[in-house]
């Protein structure tokens, strides 16, 4: 929702907001909580090889780090960097920007969530 809100700004606007968005979000708490999720899936995925190798377990740890941080990493910050330094007559780079964030944090929402789902059901000792 927060995407198709900024889009429906003029692009001056909607670029300034989201250099703001994007400012804002580089803060220790989002960071901790960014991070700290990484590294627990580390953990657990290193856990894991060294004992039951618990098959959701490996793959919910390696769908975050893959599908969450990696995008993040390979795509919404590089796509964030670009952004940083533009001003507000750079229109056609906001169009292009939204497009391309917005289907990267499809990919990272989805990859998120089947994480989550992969994880709860096996450590829930289901899986």
């Amino acid at each position: 929702m927060v995407m198709p809100a900024l889009g429906a700004l003029p692009g001056p606007a909607g670029i300034a907001a989201m250099q703001s968005v994007n400012r804002v979000a580089v803060r220790p708490p989002f960071m901790a909580l960014f991070l700290g999720a990484a590294v627990l899936c580390l953990l657990l995925a290193g856990w894991e090889l060294a004992g039951e190798r618990r098959p959701l377990v490996l793959a919910g740890a390696a769908l975050h780090l893959v599908g969450a941080v990696g995008v993040t990493v390979a795509a919404n910050v590089p796509l964030n960097d670009a952004l940083a330094g533009a001003d507000g007559s750079a229109v056609q780079q906001w169009g292009d920007y939204l497009r391309r964030w917005t289907a990267w944090n499809t990919v990272r929402t989805a990859a998120s969530l089947a994480a989550g789902a992969l994880l709860v059901v096996a450590l829930a000792g289901t899986g």
